[in-house]
């Protein structure tokens, strides 16, 4: 696998990119963007999706940091820098927090090894997330976070990405095994709406990368077993804790009923017993 950014095959696109694309970001590609300028044009509103995600794992990090004793988290497919990083929110509030990045994407280590050069309670590393002891094992991983202590796993976006035969509930039990009572667990996921718009994003991830699995509520709720989901349950991205600071407010998000788009993204905390 590759190791820096020079070494990416610029011809292929990559999830992380795409995403960071419809973010407004600039680190991705031509095979990225027309990927992103399909959802923008071929199924306008879809983009709300990526928006509300990002605001949700603000608020997911930022009331862990404030409600808990946790001081350390490990941010599974991170993808790339933007704002409010889990690093930032968790470290404005506690500035000694501890947060492992992980990612598969070449250019998401070299872009977060730039941006955290002098951070020394962050680190960045690339391991794919369908192989936990990986990153478990990673020195890395093992020099930040201490496993007898309370850890925040993130799982955000990025368990929709493991299909159905990889078992996405194994790698939330691995995970749950490996952190102590009081450890919290933020995932958020594509809840398939059984309608037109589904069918054809999930038609559009699976036939360009293999993988993008819209799942039923009763799926989503699946993966949460053996843990404690906190108020206010599963629920859209732009309904769990609505803040109209947090960048949603100028579309009137916490007011308003959400788009079938953003009905199909959800979000959950929960809390190991």
């Amino acid at each position: 696998m590759a190791d820096s950014a020079s070494e990416v095959d610029q011809s292929k696109p990559s999830i992380a990119r795409v995403y960071d694309y419809l973010l407004g970001g600039k680190d991705n590609f031509a095979a990225d963007r027309v990927i992103g300028d399909h959802f923008k044009v071929e199924l306008p509103g879809s983009v709300a999706i990526a928006y509300t995600n990002r605001a949700v794992l603000t608020r997911a990090v930022r009331d862990i940091a404030l409600t808990t004793g946790i001081r350390q988290f490990i941010d599974m497919g991170s993808g790339l820098p933007t704002a409010d990083n889990v690093h930032q929110v968790a470290q404005r509030h506690h500035p000694g927090s501890r947060v492992v990045y992980v990612d598969n994407d070449p250019i998401v280590l070299a872009h977060g090894r730039a941006l955290l050069e002098e951070n020394e309670y962050t680190c960045v590393i690339q391991a794919d997330v369908r192989e936990p002891e990986a990153i478990r094992n990673h020195p890395d991983t093992v020099d930040l976070i201490d496993f007898e202590q309370p850890v925040a796993v993130i799982l955000s976006a990025i368990l929709h990405h493991v299909n159905d035969e990889e078992d996405p509930g194994a790698i939330v039990r691995y995970w749950r095994e490996q952190v102590p009572s009081g450890s919290h667990f933020f995932i958020s996921h594509f809840r398939s709406g059984g309608n037109p718009e589904t069918a054809e994003a999930e038609a559009m991830l699976q036939g360009t990368f293999g993988r993008g699995r819209w799942r039923t509520d009763e799926e989503i709720h699946a993966l949460f077993d053996g843990l404690e989901i906190l108020d206010p349950g599963v629920a859209t991205c732009m309904a769990w804790r609505p803040d109209p600071t947090d960048g949603l407010s100028h579309i009137g998000a916490a007011h308003r009923e959400p788009t079938v788009w953003e009905q199909l993204i959800v979000a959950g905390l929960a809390r190991k017993p």
